[in-house]
């Protein structure tokens, strides 16, 4: 059972890697957010739409999967 989770936990681990590459910037960068050069607001909402909430919410679901295996790996 172990072996199952542990070999679990390397594939998700791959695709959170894919996941997060291929999320789009959502600013300018570090620079940007010093200088205030661009239209960066910190606390503007921006909604995702189409694609991106797709690999979002995806994203966001590998991560819970894998500290839930983390987690049962420790108890196991």
């Amino acid at each position: 059972m172990k072996d199952i989770l542990n070999i679990v936990l390397m594939v998700l681990s791959g695709i959170i890697i894919i996941l997060t590459l291929l999320q789009s910037g959502k600013s300018d960068g570090l620079s940007a957010a010093f200088t205030g050069s661009g239209d960066l607001n910190l606390f503007a909402v921006q909604k995702e739409r189409g694609p991106e909430k797709v690999i979002s919410r995806m994203t966001l679901f590998c991560g819970i999967l894998f500290f839930v295996i983390v987690i049962a790996l420790q108890v196991i």
